[in-house]
């Protein structure tokens, strides 16, 4: 394995093994990196030009086109909060191996966002390597499937309904 290959499958994998270590919602951390991805696409150059009127400095990724960690912020941001809010919000054995599939598809829509914002050397290698162009190749099953998954999933924890109120008394 390559450098490129084993950075990709580390970016791609350590969001799933948190996510089941720390037994959280995994669907609503993929509905939080899509929330990400808004915030990046309409947000980001505004918050550039703001941070640069205000003149407030931000960590330069080096040789990156643009000012791309407040993209990273702005795309991770919604991603770690909800992750620190819903840790230990699943239990039992079944909602664990329910929670796999959308947890693999944070960590692959999760890499797929967020190695075009690396700085450029790690990111060229990235984006040379075969296993990116896989990726990439089959980006819209990824991000079609995984936002399913967590439909179903999210539907599926809906509270169950406990009996007519009139037995509650």
């Amino acid at each position: 394995m390559t450098a490129p290959v084993i950075t990709l499958a580390a970016i791609a994998l350590i969001p799933v093994v948190a996510i089941l270590i720390l037994r959280i919602n995994a669907a609503l951390v993929f509905l939080s990196l899509c929330l990400g991805a808004v915030l990046v696409q309409f947000v980001a150059n505004d918050a550039n030009v703001f941070l640069a009127q205000h003149s407030i400095k931000v960590p330069q990724l080096a040789d990156s086109g643009g000012n791309n960690f407040v993209k990273i912020v702005l795309l991770l941001l919604p991603v770690l909060l909800t992750a620190i809010f819903m840790i230990r919000t699943v239990n039992g054995k079944g909602k664990m191996a329910l929670n796999l599939l959308p947890a693999a598809g944070v960590g692959l829509l999760g890499a797929l966002l967020v190695v075009p914002l690396l700085p450029a050397g790690l990111s060229h290698n990235i984006i040379d390597s075969t296993l990116w162009h896989q990726a990439r190749s089959a980006q819209d099953l990824i991000v079609a499937a995984s936002a399913i998954v967590c439909l179903l999933v999210l539907w599926l924890q809906r509270p169950k309904t406990g009996g007519s109120k009139h037995n509650k008394h």
